[in-house]
C-alpha cells in the first residue's frame, strides 16, 4: 500500500513527537520496588491480551479494547517512565503480531502503522502523565477524594489525544472536517469510555490493597471487552441478516439479482467523488443495501409485470420505500438511515414519492441512492426492455439533472462514469458537458 505524502508527513510528526515523548517520561525515572516490577509484570499481560484481543470498529476505522484502562491504571499506580515502557512492549508487539499479514505488501506497509500507532499511544500517555506533573501528582493513590478528578481528567486528555492523533490521519487521507470526525468517534463510544474509567480507577485502587488484588480486575476488565465485541457482532448479525433478505428480494427478479449490491457500489463511488464523510459512506452502504427491501410486500404480478402498471398497481409498487423504512425502524444499526430508506424514490423537483419533497428537503444519502438505483435500472436488463446503451445512459442522466436528481448528484454520477470509461481504455461520449 502507498501512502500520501501527507500522510507520511503526520506519521513521521507523530513518531518524533513519539520519540520525544518517549524520551520525556525516561528522563524521570527512578528505580523501582519489587512490588512495582511485579505490578508490572501484571499489568504487561493485562495489556497484552487486550491488545491482541482488540475489537475493530470499521466506521471508525480504529480498535477498541479495555487496554486503556490498563494503560491508564497502570500511569496512576507506576507513574509515567515505566508506563511509557510498558506501553512501548505491549503496544509494539501485538501491533507487529496483528498485522503481521501485511508483510507480503511490502515493509512500509506493514512497518508505518504499527510505529503510527505506538507513537500516537505513548504521546497520549505522556500528554497526560505531565497533566499529573502540573497537578502536582507523581502517582495516584485514589485514597483521598481530591485524587478522583485528576485521574479523570487525565483519562479525559489521554482520550482526547489519543483520538484526536487518529482522527489526524483520517482526515489527512480522506479531507474531512476535523472536529467533527473527533466528536463522533468519541461520543459513539461515550458509554464504553465511561466504563473504561471507572476500571481503570477501580485498578488504581485495588493496588492500594495489594498487587494480588488487581487480578481481581480480569473479570469486569474481561465483560468490557465482551461487550465491546458483541456490540461488534450484533451489528453485524442484523446487517447480515437484513442484507440477505435485501438479496434474495433482488433474485424474485432474475433480471436484478443483485441490484442492491450494484446500487451500493454506485452509491459509494458517487459519495466518495462528493467527498462524503467515512461516517456517511457506511451510512449510505447500509441504506443502499436494504432500499428496495419493502419489495417483501410487492406481488409478483406487480414486481415481474412485463409492461406498464395501472395506477392502482403503482400506488401499490409507491409503497415499498415506506415499508422498507418501516422494518428497519428501531434497530440500532439502521437508526441514522431511516428516513434516507424512506425518501430514496424522492425527485430533486418534487414529483417522487412517497411524500413529494423537493431539493434539499430530500436527505443527501437519499439524493446519491436515487442516482446510483437510477443509474443500475437504466443499464440493466428489465422485463419490459433491455438495458440502454452506456452513452445513451449518460445522456439520460444529463437531462435528468435538476428534475429528477439532484444537478451537483448528476454531475458526481457522471464523473464516476466517465473516470470508469477512461480506466477502461474508453472515451465518454456524453455528459461532459454536464459537468458545467
Amino acid at each position: 500500500m502507498r501512502f500520501p505524502r501527507g500522510v507520511k508527513l503526520y506519521v513521521g510528526a507523530v513518531v518524533l513527537l513519539a520519540v520525544l515523548a518517549l524520551a520525556y517520561a525516561l528522563s524521570l525515572w527512578h528505580t523501582p520496588n519489587p512490588t512495582r516490577i511485579l505490578l508490572f509484570c501484571v499489568f504487561a499481560l493485562l495489556a497484552g491480551l487486550a491488545e491482541l484481543y482488540a475489537t475493530l470498529i470499521p466506521p471508525f476505522e480504529m480498535d477498541l479494547s479495555s487496554s486503556i484502562a490498563i494503560y491508564l491504571a497502570a500511569l496512576f499506580s507506576l507513574g509515567l517512565p515505566m508506563t511509557a515502557i510498558l506501553v512501548t512492549l505491549t503496544t509494539g508487539l501485538s501491533e507487529l503480531m496483528l498485522r503481521r499479514e501485511r508483510r507480503a505488501e511490502g515493509w512500509g506497509s506493514y512497518l508505518t502503522p504499527v510505529i503510527f500507532n505506538v507513537g500516537q499511544v505513548i504521546t497520549a500517555l505522556t500528554a497526560s502523565g505531565v497533566l499529573l506533573h502540573l497537578l502536582g501528582y507523581r502517582r495516584l493513590s485514589l485514597i483521598h477524594w481530591r485524587e478522583y478528578p485528576v485521574a479523570i481528567s487525565s483519562f479525559l486528555l489521554y482520550l482526547l489525544v489519543n483520538h484526536g492523533l487518529v482522527t489526524g490521519i483520517v482526515v489527512l487521507r480522506e479531507r474531512h472536517g476535523f472536529f467533527s470526525a473527533l466528536s463522533k468517534s468519541i461520543t459513539s463510544f461515550s458509554i464504553q469510555y465511561a466504563a473504561l474509567c471507572m476500571a481503570a480507577l477501580i485498578l488504581t485502587v485495588l493496588y492500594s490493597v495489594s498487587v494480588w488484588h488487581v487480578i481481581l480486575a480480569l473479570f469486569p476488565l474481561s465483560l468490557i471487552h465482551v461487550s465491546f465485541r458483541g456490540w461488534v457482532r450484533l451489528r453485524t448479525e442484523t446487517r447480515k441478516t437484513f442484507e440477505k433478505l435485501s438479496r434474495l428480494l433482488d433474485e424474485r427478479d432474475h433480471y436484478t439479482a443483485v441490484h442492491s449490491l450494484e446500487v451500493a457500489d454506485v452509491a459509494r463511488k458517487v459519495g466518495r467523488d462528493l467527498g462524503l464523510s467515512r461516517e456517511q459512506l457506511e451510512s449510505l452502504d447500509v441504506a443502499a443495501r436494504v432500499h428496495d427491501i419493502g419489495k417483501v410486500s410487492i406481488p409478483d404480478a406487480i414486481l415481474l409485470k412485463p409492461g406498464p402498471l395501472t395506477v392502482t398497481e403503482m400506488n401499490t409498487m409507491r409503497r415499498h420505500p415506506s415499508i422498507s423504512a418501516d422494518l428497519i425502524e428501531g434497530l440500532e444499526i439502521y437508526s441514522s438511515v431511516v428516513e434516507v430508506v424512506r425518501h430514496e424514490h424522492e425527485h430533486w423537483d418534487g414529483t417522487g414519492y412517497p411524500a413529494g419533497l423537493a431539493g434539499e428537503e430530500i436527505p443527501l444519502l437519499s439524493r446519491v441512492i436515487a442516482a446510483a438505483d437510477i443509474y443500475d435500472a437504466l443499464s440493466t436488463d428489465r422485463p419490459y426492455r433491455k438495458a440502454f446503451r452506456p452513452e445513451v445512459v449518460r445522456e439520460m442522466i444529463a437531462e435528468m439533472r435538476g428534475k429528477e436528481l439532484d444537478p451537483r448528484i448528476g454531475d458526481a454520477l457522471l464523473r464516476v462514469l466517465a473516470a470508469e470509461d477512461a480506466a477502461a481504455g474508453d472515451a465518454p461520449i456524453a455528459g461532459g458537458e454536464a459537468e458545467g
